[in-house]
C-alpha cells in the first residue's frame, strides 16, 4: 500500500507500544490481535527499530497481512490486517 492509502486506514484497534523495547511491541501485538475481526486492520505504535521487521515477520508467520509501515516523528505505525 502506498503511504497515502496507509494514512486514510481507520484501523480497528490501535497497539500503542511506544517507549517498550523489544520484544513489547510484538507480544503486545500477539495479545491485542486477538480483539480483532477477521478483515479488519490492527495499527501498532512503536519506537523499537525493530518492530519494522519483527511485526511483518511475525504477521507472515501468523497467517495476517502486513500492509505497511509509516514513519512519524520518533515511532512508527505499522499496519496489520487479520486475514483468519
Amino acid at each position: 500500500m502506498t503511504t497515502a492509502e496507509l494514512k486514510n486506514i481507520k484501523a480497528s484497534k490501535v497497539v500503542d507500544a511506544r517507549g517498550v523495547s523489544c520484544p513489547g511491541p510484538i507480544m503486545a501485538a500477539k495479545k491485542a490481535i486477538a480483539d480483532v475481526k477477521v478483515g479488519e486492520i490492527m495499527e501498532i505504535l512503536a519506537t523499537d527499530s525493530g518492530s519494522q521487521k519483527d511485526i511483518p515477520a511475525w504477521a507472515k508467520k501468523m497467517g495476517h497481512e502486513f500492509l505497511g509501515v509509516i514513519e512519524e516523528a520518533g515511532y512508527w505505525k505499522l499496519y496489520v490486517k487479520r486475514m483468519k
